[in-house]
């Protein structure tokens, strides 16, 4: 599933294909979504190609080709239905809870506890995220206490020193508030997931890197939304 950005960027950029034939220009893409810099439609463009809603076309400028819509607004390229705010499917969007969970069938507990792997999240600066879920996964039944729970799969080094890596699958425990230390999922003003150690910094909030290659990143309240806390961590040698 996209962030509202992305989704609004999508349907801009269709909309302008249908109606001229060429894609908008960065600087057209940038006053629509009112953002500050070119860079951030450029983050906006790569994850939508990286999630295949749209093509870059080489050696040819301003190439853009939209490959799909989102299921949830027409099949194939059809005309778009007014969009209605949800950035992510299982808790970290604003309003919508992680799938729930698929409990084994009695007598086969060793299996573990299924749990929905909702994407990528970020150990490092923040990157787009979440998609919709990918897949399942299953979690030994006492990493799991009382709550809803999701996966992501850990992409960057920022949290190396507190023992998650690049590739590691983190599970995590839906809440909206944290305590500070606590190792969180953060979504940055709307739009972007990271994982990170939770502070405070008097009425800010500090986003703590868990290896001196990163900076803390401090933002007003307002900018963050806790997602969820981590509560495991699997990974496949």
């Amino acid at each position: 599933m996209l962030t509202r950005k992305q989704h609004e960027l999508l349907i801009f950029i269709h909309e302008r294909l249908k109606e001229a034939g060429i894609p908008p220009s960065f600087d057209e893409m940038k006053e629509a979504l009112d953002l500050a810099s070119k860079s951030g439609i450029h983050r906006l463009i790569t994850a939508l190609e990286e999630r295949g809603f749209i093509r870059r076309l080489p050696n040819r400028a301003r190439a853009l080709e939209v490959l799909r819509l989102p299921d949830s607004i027409a099949p194939g390229l059809g005309s778009p239905k007014k969009f209605s705010p949800s950035v992510i499917e299982g808790s970290l969007g604003k309003q919508q809870s992680p799938a729930p969970l698929r409990r084994p069938q009695p007598g086969n507990d060793e299996a573990g506890i299924s749990v929905p792997v909702m994407g990528r999240i970020a150990a490092g600066v923040p990157i787009d995220a979440i998609q919709n879920q990918t897949h399942s996964i299953a979690v030994p039944p006492g990493m799991i206490s009382g709550g809803e729970h999701f996966a992501l799969e850990v992409k960057g080094d920022s949290m190396i020193e507190a023992g998650i890596f690049d590739g590691d699958t983190v599970v995590i425990r839906h809440t909206n508030s944290a305590s500070p230390g606590d190792i969180v999922v953060a979504l940055v003003d709307d739009e972007e997931a990271t994982l990170k150690r939770f502070r405070r910094k008097g009425a800010s909030i500090a986003l703590e890197a868990a290896n001196p290659a990163y900076e803390t990143r401090i933002f007003p309240p307002d900018r963050v939304k806790v997602q969820g806390r981590l509560v495991g961590l699997i990974r496949v040698y």
